[in-house]
């Protein structure tokens, strides 16, 4: 089925468990994706593009589900997106050497790591009590054009920084977070993605199972974040997962 060898399915498995840990909190999963291809080797000519097709899909139900249920707020989006989609657009574009690469995103992957572990320790923490400060357009341009050329360099999405910082700003509480956060998320991948393709034009021929995979995972995922199941457990896990590729990548 598919055609896939060994180490498409062995990643198929592994883009499942990211698609269900990640969709839950509001993010596509993207460092979750580059993590598992970084620990089996792949280019990163064919990291980014993939990463950015699976975010698509996940960030996709991941906004259509939240959305539904009012957790999804454009007006605090917009002033982040605004300056983050024409950056995640042309940072894609830009050709990036395997070893500046490989610093670049086990980087990302080792602030991932600490941030998923924060969001383990954190994920029963009720903070609908804490008074939301709004969100100022020139922070937010800022923010949202710094994430948009991490975004299309590495690949992701970068709600593994916007939500860190709506929290720490206090621009929103943490179910919102997740509603904000995808939405961005899925422009931001819709665009760098878009970027990628007008610079090489390829996709990696395995992309239609992984797709079929993470949409699985993405409606699993959804339905716990909406209705708050714990996920501590995996969560733990899947810093660790994410501080070994990080390892594997910045170590040699």
């Amino acid at each position: 089925m598919f055609g896939l060898g060994e180490t498409e399915w062995l990643l198929a498995g592994l883009f499942l468990l990211v698609a269900v840990l990640y969709s839950s909190v509001g993010h596509a999963g993207a460092s979750g994706y580059l993590a598992a291809m970084a620990l089996l080797g792949f280019a990163p000519e064919q990291m980014r593009p993939t990463a950015l097709a699976l975010n698509l899909l996940v960030g996709g139900i991941g906004l259509v589900r939240f959305w539904r249920v009012g957790l999804v707020d454009f007006r605090k989006v917009l002033p982040f997106v605004v300056a983050s989609a024409p950056a995640a657009f042309l940072a894609a574009q830009y050709p990036i050497p395997r070893e500046s690469y490989s610093l670049l995103l086990g980087g990302l992957l080792l602030f991932s790591a600490v941030a998923v572990f924060r969001s383990a320790r954190h994920l029963v923490t009720d903070d609908s009590a804490v008074v939301l400060r709004p969100v100022r357009w020139l922070p937010a341009l800022g923010a949202g054009a710094a994430i948009g050329v991490l975004s299309g360099l590495t690949g992701t999405g970068g709600a593994i920084f916007l939500t860190p910082l709506l929290l720490l700003m206090r621009w929103s509480h943490t179910r919102e977070a997740s509603g904000i956060s995808v939405a961005f998320v899925w422009i931001n991948s819709a665009l760098g993605l878009a970027g990628l393709w007008k610079a090489t034009g390829a996709l990696p021929a395995a992309l239609p199972a992984w797709l079929i995979v993470v949409g699985v995972g993405a409606l699993v995922g959804t339905q716990l974040g909406i209705h708050r199941l714990p996920l501590k457990g995996l969560r733990y896990a899947l810093s660790l997962v994410l501080l070994i590729a990080a390892g594997k990548l910045l170590l040699g």
